[in-house]
């Protein structure tokens, strides 16, 4: 009998070894591996902007990381189609839920509450009830961009590149977001101007909300009359509208015409090529979101998300900027843009997130 209990308290030490080293695997120093969802916003996960940016980030955090990941589109925009697909994530085990855009504000608002055991990262927007007072709970991040330093770079690169050309600007909605890229983009032609020796103007007739991301033929047709009026090169802060002022643009360089478009939120290089390699993207004015994304869900893992805070992605975190290689900037462009980078970077330069008297 005592040899049997021996043999009992042995097997009972080897049994609690196994099981202290499978509970040591997977995530060392966190929890069970976690399912990472997004609910997209107006257009498709390929729109070469903030979707599809917000899907790479995940895509990428989820490959590094072993993680499974998903989206889901809703019906249309509105409350209760995103709160319906935040809902049908959740149940199906997706408790990260990634959100890009301001339309997502009140959805978050209500999902945070509704499934306290989740994680939300909204982008580009804070949570509200509707009366625009930001409530960001303990389980929800809330992140913006300064993207009047990211137009601003922009505007510095168009300017050194063409030295004198006319620009013009199509937005999508009026939003925050989006004056920001206008405003900077202008202070950028307005700061190379003054200290650079080009000579890039703007006319307000060329600045034009269209007033939705979606409306690839109303961006197409406003890119048309712009050019018809001698602008070489449109800014586009659009979603799909901004497509449309692409196409407009491949067309009219494959007619012979020599025509610019600076691309939004991502590199969107590959959107302008029409003819072997060439594309019209003289460069993009960038929101590092796929980092953003990405940054969040690597923060989940680690047992260090953000919960309760509002983050915002600007140079000095490298969270804004244009593509490092662009085939249709010169290394001398690229080179002064860098500079000017890092006086963002230091503080020596300062751009503001307010509209000035930057039209003439």
């Amino acid at each position: 009998m005592k040899k049997m209990g021996s043999i009992l308290v042995a097997l009972m030490l080897v049994t609690a070894l196994f099981l202290s080293a499978c509970g040591k695997s997977g995530n060392e120093g966190s929890e069970a591996k976690f399912k990472v969802g997004m609910v997209t916003d107006a257009g498709t996960i390929d729109d070469k902007s903030f979707n599809q940016g917000t899907w790479e980030g995940i895509q990428a955090a989820a490959k590094d990381l072993g993680l499974s990941s998903k989206y889901l589109k809703p019906a249309g925009t509105t409350e209760a189609d995103y709160l319906k697909e935040i809902g049908n994530l959740y149940d199906a085990g997706y408790k990260f839920i990634v959100t890009p855009g301001f339309k997502f504000e009140t959805a978050i608002f209500t999902a945070q509450d509704k499934y306290p055991d989740a994680k939300f990262v909204i982008i580009d927007g804070n949570p509200h009830s509707g009366d625009f007072n930001p409530v960001v709970k303990e389980n929800t991040v809330s992140i913006f961009f300064a993207e009047h330093e990211s137009g601003f770079l922009a505007g510095v690169a168009t300017a050194l590149q063409l030295k004198e050309a006319e620009a013009g600007f199509i937005g999508g909605m009026e939003i925050p977001a989006v004056q920001k890229f206008n405003w900077g983009f202008q202070q950028g032609i307005k700061y190379a101007n003054e200290n650079l020796g080009t000579n890039i103007t703007i006319k307000a007739e060329n600045v034009v909300y269209q007033g939705s991301f979606d409306n690839s033929a109303a961006g197409q047709q406003i890119a048309a009359q712009m050019f018809d009026r001698g602008v070489d090169v449109i800014f586009c802060a659009a979603g799909g509208v901004g497509v449309g002022a692409i196409n407009e643009a491949k067309s009219r360089a494959l007619a012979g015409e020599q025509v610019w478009i600076v691309g939004v939120d991502v590199d969107q290089y590959e959107e302008g090529v029409y003819e072997g390699e060439k594309s019209v993207i003289l460069t993009s004015a960038m929101k590092k979101i796929d980092r953003a994304a990405y940054d969040m869900v690597k923060a989940e893992y680690d047992g260090k998300f953000p919960g309760g805070q509002t983050l915002t992605f600007d140079a000095k975190n490298d969270g804004v900027g244009i593509p490092e290689k662009n085939p249709n900037l010169s290394e001398e462009t690229t080179s002064k843009v860098a500079e000017i980078f890092e006086k963002l970077k230091s503080g020596e330069i300062t751009v503001s997130a307010e509209q000035g008297s930057l039209i003439k």
